[in-house]
Parts: C-alpha cells; sequence; structure tokens
C-alpha cells in the first residue's frame, strides 16, 4: 500500500513538502525521490575522510612549537618534516586552535625514530595505548596512524588550500584549510583549491542535495564523500575532474568564483576583525599564520564569533552574500535565477541519472 502525506510535511532533512504526496524511501515527501541518486565517476577521488588516529598522537601547540625550534635531527631533517596542525568538525565551526600531530606516515620504526624528540614522545604515549590493541597490525606499526589516507595526504602535497567541511554540524559549511593542517576523522576533505569549486560547495543547490542524502547523528546532519559529494552533479564543465585551469576563462566559473570570494571575505572579517586580531607567523615557515586576539576585550568578542553563531544568527549581509552565489551558481546550470528548491533538486536528479548512465 502506498504512503500518502498531506499538507506541510517536515522531514528529518528540512525539504519543503507537498500536497498529498507520496512519501519516499527516506520518508520524505519531497517531489524527487533522490534516494535513487548514483555515485558519479567524474566525482571519484576528490573527497576523503580525514585521518582516524588510532592513538594519542596529538601533542598541545607549545610542544610543537619547542619542537619546531629544535636543531636538525641526526637524520638532518627538521621535526616540521613530522608535525601537522589538526583541525576536527568542532574546532571548524567553534573556531578554536587546533591540536599538533605527530605524523610518521611512509616511515619505518627506524626511520621515525631519526625525529628524537617527537618519536620519544610517541613511544611514551601511543605505544603502551597500542600494546592491547586486538588488531596485530595496531600492534606492530604501533607509531602510525589507524588509518592515515595515504590519498589524502598525496593530495594535499600537491595543493595550497583545500576544502573541508564537518561529518556532522548543524549546518553546511565549507571553509578553506591550508594544506599543512590535517582532518581528523571528523572533517571531510574535498581536495580542490579553486573557488568555482568551493562557490558550488557552498550553495542551497549542494546544501539540500547533500542534507537530503546524508544520514543523521541525532538532530544532525551528517556529510560524505561517497552519498552527498559522489552524487552531486556539479554544472557541465565545471566538474571536479577537470582542472580548475580549463575552466578559468569560463563566465560562469568566474561569476561564481566572484561570488565565493565575496562570501568567505565576508565571513573571515566578521569572524576575525581586524581591528580585533593580530597575525603572527608561524615559529618556521610552511605553517599557516596564526590569528590571536589583541587584547583580553578582543578575545571576549572572538570567542562569540563562530560559525555556529553566524549561521544560528544568519544576518542580512549573509543571507545575500549567499543569495548572489545562488544567482550565479543556477546561471551556471542555465537555470532560472529564481528557481525554486524543489525544482533544483528535480533538475540535479535528472541530471545525476543521466551522467551516471553513461
Amino acid at each position: 500500500m502506498s504512503l500518502i502525506c498531506f499538507g506541510e510535511c517536515e522531514d528529518r532533512n528540512r525539504l519543503d513538502g507537498i500536497e498529498a504526496g507520496v512519501i519516499n524511501a527516506d520518508l520524505t515527501c519531497a517531489a524527487s525521490d533522490l534516494t535513487s541518486a548514483r555515485r558519479l565517476k567524474e566525482n571519484e577521488g576528490v573527497s576523503f575522510q580525514g585521518i582516524t588516529k588510532g592513538g594519542p598522537f596529538e601533542v598541545s601547540f607549545d610542544v610543537a612549537r619547542a619542537w619546531l625550534l629544535e636543531p636538525k635531527n641526526p637524520n638532518e631533517r627538521p621535526n616540521s618534516d613530522v608535525l601537522h596542525p589538526v583541525v576536527s568538525g568542532g574546532d571548524i565551526v567553534k573556531k578554536r586552535e587546533p591540536d599538533w600531530l605527530v605524523d610518521f606516515s611512509g616511515l619505518s620504526e627506524a626511520e621515525a625514530a631519526a625525529y628524537q624528540a617527537p618519536f620519544e614522545e610517541i613511544i611514551s604515549t601511543v605505544k603502551p595505548f597500542r600494546a592491547n590493541n586486538r588488531r596485530a597490525l595496531y600492534r606492530e606499526k604501533w607509531w602510525l596512524f589507524a588509518e592515515g589516507r595515504p590519498a589524502l595526504l598525496s593530495a594535499l602535497k600537491k595543493l595550497k588550500r583545500y576544502v573541508a567541511i564537518p561529518k556532522v554540524s548543524q549546518h553546511r559549511v565549507f571553509v578553506w584549510l591550508a594544506s599543512a593542517i590535517y582532518p581528523d576523522n571528523l572533517v571531510i576533505a574535498i581536495t580542490k583549491e579553486d573557488d568555482t569549486t568551493f562557490g558550488v560547495l557552498n550553495s542551497k543547490f549542494h546544501t539540500e542535495w547533500s542534507l537530503h542524502l546524508g544520514a543523521t547523528l541525532e538532530d544532525r546532519p551528517t556529510y560524505t564523500p561517497t552519498t552527498t559529494f559522489e552524487t552531486f552533479p556539479f554544472p557541465e564543465g565545471l566538474t571536479p575532474n577537470i582542472p580548475a585551469e580549463k575552466y578559468a576563462d569560463d563566465p560562469r566559473a568566474q561569476r561564481i568564483a566572484a561570488a565565493a570570494r565575496r562570501l568567505d571575505e565576508l565571513r573571515r572579517n566578521w569572524l576575525n576583525p581586524p581591528d580585533l586580531v593580530e597575525i603572527v607567523p608561524e615559529v618556521v615557515p610552511g605553517y599557516p599564520d596564526r590569528l590571536l586576539p589583541r587584547d583580553e576585550k578582543a578575545a571576549a568578542i572572538l570567542k562569540e564569533r563562530t560559525l555556529t553563531n553566524l549561521y544560528n544568527q544568519r544576518p542580512s549581509w549573509l543571507d545575500n552574500a549567499h543569495a548572489e552565489l545562488d544567482r550565479a551558481v543556477a546561471a551556471a546550470y542555465g537555470w532560472p535565477e529564481d528557481i525554486s528548491t524543489e525544482d533544483a533538486l528535480a533538475r540535479l536528479l535528472a541530471l545525476n541519472q543521466e551522467r551516471a548512465a553513461v
């Protein structure tokens, strides 16, 4: 027997209900059943879950910075080879200063030992933690992350920045992270560094698509590389498998990029007003600068300037910036710039099925 929904249907994905609509497999009343969407080859190999440490590889930034200032090791290499800031989803939306990680990815135990201070720390913290692990690989390769995501780390080495989003969060907010910063397992990394991709991801079209196709954890939606990113059909000619330089002269891409840069600039200025922060270079080159409060009064204000609070408040300037971005993205698809969410989702699903069939 078919299930019918009458009147307004407020489902877990916030999509508008329709009168006397059939309830879809995901319990929504949307006109299009997006659960039939399939993964697209053009989106493969771009989005990744962050690293899973599998042990206490973190050190405080004070310890990390002391190690960064030490002389080179017996292997004539600096400790910066194996030290990286790491962010969690909470760090992104709450604007916390990241911890640092000791990363011996790709190194044998003997090679790792040549980085003296970091290695001795990991011996004392991670090795005992892993000693009774049920997985032999984790016990025997105790100095390595449980899931080091080599494909992700290899991709990051070729970039200056990448797009990141918390895997679980109240709002769908994509941000830029410097490639020296590692994402942890609750952050999804998208290894593109062009403003056009950043703009499409921050549009309402991708937001609604991903909310509809993602799962939920308690009352918070989740974002995944497979169901939400790899199924999403980007505008023709602007897909993730195309190098950004190939569409750099495309007026559609340029319009999206301009709107995306403006959104990012406005958000950054609100999060860290220039008159309240001091830019402090990291103690050695190769890492992003730090943004520190100028004084205690500034620190109190900045504590409340988080992405969660910003999107909860949703001021007019933020709405306007998103609206301009949405118009640019709609135009890139060849749609009316005032297209409804339901119509856009239906067109995206048709585009997904057309491309998946090829």
